[in-house]
């Protein structure tokens, strides 16, 4: 498969994890008695933060993958590094800046953060099932 289907194949799994998970959260909220639009808010910016990080770092390290197959191993190592440091500036900008906002639940917005390990460890585990069985 190429490597743009790919990643856009993972990043669409990822968004689908990402508004499941999202919904379960704003769910949970709302069970506690804790939900509001700043509830919602966070979790649509969070979910958007995630999928773009995911994305962003994915064509990064496609990127680095064809450097390194050209023999430019050490361009490949510096673009997996500044993807990475910029990846972590942008979140931390946006995320302060809807946390001074006030529009945003802060612990709405973190967690979708930390839903995109189980999301794929889920699409890999049920994605490779499948290939089992067929």
């Amino acid at each position: 498969m190429d490597s743009r289907k790919l990643v856009l194949k993972q990043t669409g799994i990822i968004a689908i994890g990402q508004a499941v998970c999202v919904a379960a959260m704003v769910g949970i909220f709302a069970l506690l008695g804790q939900f509001d639009m700043t509830v919602l808010w966070g979790g649509i910016v969070g979910g958007v933060l995630a999928v773009l990080n995911f994305l962003t770092m994915a064509v990064g390290a496609m990127i680095a993958a064809d450097k390194a197959t050209q023999q430019d191993v050490k361009g490949g190592q510096a673009t997996v590094r500044t993807s990475m440091i910029l990846r972590l500036a942008v979140i931390a900008i946006v995320l302060i800046a809807f946390a001074k906002s006030g529009l945003c639940n802060v612990l709405a917005m973190v967690l979708p953060l930390a839903f995109t390990r189980p999301v794929l460890l889920f699409a890999e585990f049920f994605g490779k099932a499948g290939e089992k069985k067929a």
